[in-house]
């Protein structure tokens, strides 16, 4: 039924309004240039949590796989995020994640083998367009590190769409998510240690608090809702309800941080929503729609 898919586009849109969330949560509660502690932070012990949670290890091939989607979802992604949220002003951190949608679209229709249609390309460049209103009106400098950071991320994220999609789900959703966040943890402890280094003064209650907020909703919740929808939906629709991230991110700003919102932002707000309204309503069959279900439940996978 339609109130089905409109419940888990809702659900799904969950996850990038919470990472909306991450620029502001970074700039006031976290410690200066800690990016790739802040990643770690966020990813291991999500990660544990939900494996508790679930109580089961990969097996086989989905040990390697596993590492490869959690280095590209979560450990890449996270450490280039928080470079990105460091080093640029709220909402500036996704210059480039407006041209996720189009970069998904591709790779979908070369692994996936979906239709790339007019009314996507049309969408994700307006979409992108509608980020560069909301970005290029920041008066605040833009800083080359973090747009490249910003860059780096887009890709990983888009590969990591497209290949959770093709791969889909050998185990309940807990179970690959937390594998997820483990890997993707992991791989930035050395990364962490090399860079960095552990902590060299006692951390505030702030940035405790900091760090559970991202860790458990900005993390173990937004990525289970993030998971569910990859499974269920096409990787261009995931795409674009990427974009309610800087849109979240820019409206926080201006509400909490006190940011100014240009009218030209609040038009590049409302073209990004209508990009991904136009993207939704061509994929909302008229009749007869059923929800998808990931592959472990259809008792496809051969590691379950």
């Amino acid at each position: 039924m339609l109130s089905n898919r409109f419940l888990l586009l809702a659900t799904t849109a969950l996850a990038p309004v919470l990472w909306g969330t991450t620029y502001l949560t970074t700039t006031a509660l976290l410690p200066a240039d800690r990016p790739l502690l802040a990643a770690f932070l966020r990813a291991l012990p999500a990660g544990l949590l939900l494996l508790v949670l679930c109580r089961r290890l990969p097996r086989g091939e989905w040990w390697w796989k596993s590492w490869v989607l959690g280095v590209l979802n979560i450990g890449a992604f996270f450490a280039l995020l928080f470079i990105a949220a460091y080093r640029l002003p709220g909402g500036v951190a996704a210059i480039v994640g407006g041209l996720q949608p189009l970069v998904v679209a591709l790779l979908a229709s070369r692994v996936l083998h979906e239709r790339m249609t007019g009314r996507v390309l049309a969408s994700g460049a307006t979409g992108a367009f509608g980020v560069s209103l909301i970005v290029l009106q920041s008066q605040a400098r833009l800083d080359a590190i973090g747009i490249l950071a910003a860059v780096g991320g887009t890709v990983c994220m888009a590969s990591g769409i497209v290949l959770s999609k093709k791969w889909g789900q050998p185990a309940p959703l807990l179970a690959t998510t937390s594998w997820q966040l483990i890997a993707g943890g992991l791989s930035l402890l050395p990364v962490l240690l090399l860079l960095e280094g552990l902590p060299t003064t006692p951390l505030t209650v702030a940035n405790l608090a900091g760090y559970a907020y991202l860790a458990v909703a900005g993390t173990a919740l937004a990525y289970v809702a993030w998971f569910h929808g990859i499974a269920r939906l096409p990787a261009s629709t995931i795409a674009f309800l990427g974009l309610l991230s800087p849109v979240v991110a820019i409206v926080l700003g201006w509400a909490i941080a006190g940011e100014h919102l240009a009218p030209i932002q609040i038009a590049g707000i409302v073209i990004v929503l209508g990009s991904i309204a136009a993207v939704i309503v061509a994929r909302t069959p008229k009749r007869g729609f059923s929800l998808h279900r990931p592959r472990f439940a259809r008792g496809r996978a051969r590691n379950g």
